[in-house]
Protein backbone atom coordinates (compact mmCIF):
# COMPACT_ATOMS: atom_id res chain seq x y z
CA UNK A 1 0.00 0.00 0.00
CA UNK A 2 1.46 3.30 -0.89
CA UNK A 3 2.08 6.08 1.93
CA UNK A 4 0.41 9.39 1.46
CA UNK A 5 2.01 11.76 0.92
CA UNK A 6 1.49 14.75 2.37
CA UNK A 7 3.22 17.53 4.80
CA UNK A 8 2.16 20.12 7.05
CA UNK A 9 4.38 23.47 7.99
CA UNK A 10 3.81 25.97 10.81
CA UNK A 11 5.73 29.19 10.32
CA UNK A 12 5.68 32.21 12.71
CA UNK A 13 7.99 34.97 12.67
CA UNK A 14 7.61 38.64 13.71
CA UNK A 15 6.61 39.65 10.21
CA UNK A 16 3.76 36.31 8.76
CA UNK A 17 1.99 33.81 10.30
CA UNK A 18 1.35 30.83 7.81
CA UNK A 19 0.03 27.47 8.00
CA UNK A 20 0.57 25.31 4.86
CA UNK A 21 -0.73 22.02 4.39
CA UNK A 22 -0.04 19.50 1.50
CA UNK A 23 -1.29 16.65 -0.05
CA UNK A 24 0.56 15.21 -2.97
CA UNK A 25 -1.72 12.64 -4.48
CA UNK A 26 -5.41 14.78 -4.26
CA UNK A 27 -7.71 15.77 -6.50
CA UNK A 28 -6.58 19.90 -6.75
CA UNK A 29 -9.25 20.91 -3.88
CA UNK A 30 -7.84 24.36 -2.55
CA UNK A 31 -8.73 26.80 0.30
CA UNK A 32 -6.18 29.30 -0.10
CA UNK A 33 -5.98 32.58 1.95
CA UNK A 34 -3.42 34.46 2.07
CA UNK A 35 -4.38 38.08 2.41
CA UNK A 36 -3.23 39.10 -1.19
CA UNK A 37 -6.33 38.11 -3.55
CA UNK A 38 -4.14 38.58 -6.76
CA UNK A 39 -1.22 35.44 -4.92
CA UNK A 40 -4.18 33.35 -3.63
CA UNK A 41 -5.29 33.61 -6.90
CA UNK A 42 -2.20 32.03 -8.38
CA UNK A 43 -1.73 29.66 -5.70
CA UNK A 44 -4.95 28.44 -6.38
CA UNK A 45 -3.80 27.75 -9.45
CA UNK A 46 -1.10 25.86 -8.60
CA UNK A 47 -3.41 23.54 -6.71
CA UNK A 48 -5.86 22.87 -9.42
CA UNK A 49 -3.39 22.42 -12.52
CA UNK A 50 -1.14 20.23 -10.17
CA UNK A 51 -4.01 18.25 -8.66
CA UNK A 52 -2.15 18.39 -5.05
CA UNK A 53 -4.82 19.45 -2.60
CA UNK A 54 -3.79 22.77 -0.42
CA UNK A 55 -4.36 24.71 2.28
CA UNK A 56 -2.83 28.16 3.26
CA UNK A 57 -3.61 30.81 6.11
CA UNK A 58 -1.32 33.37 5.88
CA UNK A 59 -1.17 36.59 7.46
CA UNK A 60 1.23 39.01 7.60
CA UNK A 61 2.75 42.53 7.79
CA UNK A 62 1.27 43.91 4.25
CA UNK A 63 1.52 47.46 5.94
CA UNK A 64 5.05 47.14 5.09
CA UNK A 65 4.43 45.72 1.66
CA UNK A 66 3.65 42.08 0.51
CA UNK A 67 7.03 40.71 -0.17
CA UNK A 68 7.66 39.00 3.39
CA UNK A 69 3.97 36.79 3.31
CA UNK A 70 5.23 36.06 -0.79
CA UNK A 71 8.43 34.93 0.71
CA UNK A 72 7.52 33.13 3.87
CA UNK A 73 4.34 30.94 1.92
CA UNK A 74 7.02 29.54 -0.42
CA UNK A 75 9.38 29.09 2.22
CA UNK A 76 6.46 26.94 4.03
CA UNK A 77 5.57 25.55 0.27
CA UNK A 78 9.32 23.80 -0.24
CA UNK A 79 9.64 22.69 3.27
CA UNK A 80 6.06 21.31 3.09
CA UNK A 81 7.13 19.56 -0.59
CA UNK A 82 10.71 18.20 0.27
CA UNK A 83 8.44 16.66 3.41
CA UNK A 84 5.95 14.84 1.34
CA UNK A 85 8.31 13.44 -1.52
CA UNK A 86 10.13 12.17 1.22
CA UNK A 87 13.18 10.30 -0.17
CA UNK A 88 11.75 10.21 -3.39
CA UNK A 89 11.69 6.93 -4.45
CA UNK A 90 9.76 6.06 -7.71
CA UNK A 91 9.06 9.37 -8.76
CA UNK A 92 9.75 10.75 -12.32
CA UNK A 93 11.81 13.70 -10.83
CA UNK A 94 11.57 16.05 -14.20
CA UNK A 95 8.98 17.75 -15.26
CA UNK A 96 8.31 20.29 -17.80
CA UNK A 97 5.13 22.21 -19.23
CA UNK A 98 4.70 24.64 -21.78
CA UNK A 99 1.29 26.80 -21.19
CA UNK A 100 -0.97 29.31 -23.04
CA UNK A 101 -2.94 31.58 -21.45
CA UNK A 102 -4.17 33.92 -24.61
CA UNK A 103 -1.11 35.97 -26.07
CA UNK A 104 1.35 34.46 -23.46
CA UNK A 105 3.63 31.48 -23.24
CA UNK A 106 5.73 30.08 -20.93
CA UNK A 107 7.84 27.02 -20.46
CA UNK A 108 9.01 25.60 -16.85
CA UNK A 109 11.14 23.00 -16.76
CA UNK A 110 12.10 21.02 -12.87
CA UNK A 111 14.18 18.50 -11.65
CA UNK A 112 13.73 17.26 -7.98
CA UNK A 113 17.49 16.65 -7.53
CA UNK A 114 18.08 17.87 -4.24
CA UNK A 115 20.13 20.75 -5.97
CA UNK A 116 18.45 24.54 -5.43
CA UNK A 117 18.79 26.30 -8.52
CA UNK A 118 16.52 28.83 -9.83
CA UNK A 119 16.62 30.35 -13.27
CA UNK A 120 14.03 32.96 -14.32
CA UNK A 121 13.56 34.39 -17.41
CA UNK A 122 10.36 36.58 -17.31
CA UNK A 123 10.09 40.27 -17.96
CA UNK A 124 6.93 41.94 -17.34
CA UNK A 125 5.34 45.33 -18.09
CA UNK A 126 3.60 46.42 -14.89
CA UNK A 127 5.13 46.56 -10.83
CA UNK A 128 2.09 46.01 -9.83
CA UNK A 129 -1.04 44.16 -10.03
CA UNK A 130 -3.14 44.81 -7.08
CA UNK A 131 -1.46 45.23 -4.18
CA UNK A 132 0.89 42.34 -5.54
CA UNK A 133 4.41 43.48 -6.58
CA UNK A 134 5.07 41.19 -9.66
CA UNK A 135 9.01 41.48 -8.81
CA UNK A 136 7.89 39.18 -5.90
CA UNK A 137 7.26 36.29 -8.61
CA UNK A 138 10.94 35.68 -8.73
CA UNK A 139 10.85 35.73 -4.60
CA UNK A 140 8.19 32.91 -4.48
CA UNK A 141 9.80 30.65 -6.53
CA UNK A 142 13.23 30.73 -5.58
CA UNK A 143 12.17 29.80 -1.94
CA UNK A 144 10.10 27.62 -3.04
CA UNK A 145 13.50 26.12 -5.28
CA UNK A 146 15.56 26.88 -1.86
CA UNK A 147 13.73 24.53 0.56
CA UNK A 148 12.62 22.04 -1.80
CA UNK A 149 16.10 21.63 -3.04
CA UNK A 150 14.19 21.89 -6.50
CA UNK A 151 16.15 23.21 -9.77
CA UNK A 152 13.71 25.42 -11.90
CA UNK A 153 13.56 27.19 -15.31
CA UNK A 154 10.84 29.30 -15.93
CA UNK A 155 11.31 30.85 -19.45
CA UNK A 156 8.60 33.38 -20.85
CA UNK A 157 8.47 32.84 -24.64
CA UNK A 158 6.11 35.34 -25.58
CA UNK A 159 3.95 37.62 -23.94
CA UNK A 160 2.88 41.02 -23.15
CA UNK A 161 -0.16 41.73 -20.76
CA UNK A 162 1.19 40.69 -17.02
CA UNK A 163 -1.79 38.58 -15.57
CA UNK A 164 -1.56 36.47 -18.05
CA UNK A 165 2.17 35.80 -17.72
CA UNK A 166 2.38 35.04 -14.37
CA UNK A 167 -0.94 33.12 -14.47
CA UNK A 168 0.92 30.88 -17.06
CA UNK A 169 4.04 30.82 -15.12
CA UNK A 170 2.22 29.56 -12.39
CA UNK A 171 -0.04 26.88 -14.54
CA UNK A 172 3.11 25.88 -16.14
CA UNK A 173 4.89 25.41 -13.10
CA UNK A 174 2.07 23.09 -11.72
CA UNK A 175 1.92 20.65 -14.54
CA UNK A 176 6.01 20.81 -14.71
CA UNK A 177 5.41 19.61 -10.71
CA UNK A 178 2.50 17.14 -11.20
CA UNK A 179 4.75 15.18 -14.04
CA UNK A 180 7.48 15.28 -11.54
CA UNK A 181 6.10 13.82 -8.37
CA UNK A 182 4.36 11.37 -10.51
CA UNK A 183 5.23 7.40 -9.74
CA UNK A 184 6.71 5.74 -12.29
CA UNK A 185 6.36 1.68 -11.07
CA UNK A 186 9.20 0.36 -13.07
CA UNK A 187 11.84 2.73 -10.84
CA UNK A 188 13.24 1.00 -7.94
CA UNK A 189 15.30 3.47 -5.37
CA UNK A 190 15.18 6.97 -6.99
CA UNK A 191 16.05 8.00 -10.59
CA UNK A 192 19.50 8.52 -10.56
CA UNK A 193 23.02 6.69 -11.39
CA UNK A 194 24.34 7.58 -7.93
CA UNK A 195 20.91 5.63 -6.20
CA UNK A 196 20.20 9.12 -4.41
CA UNK A 197 18.58 12.42 -4.71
Amino acid sequence: METVRSAEVLRKTSETEILLQLELDGTGKHQVDTEIPFFSHMLTLFAAHSLCDLKVAARGDLEVDDHHSVEDIGICLGQAIAQAIGAKQGINRYGEATVPMDEALVRVVLDLSGRACLVYDVSLNRSQIGPFATENVAEFFRAVANHAGMNIHIDLIRGSNSHHIIEAVFKAFARAFKAAITREPRIEGVWSTKGKL
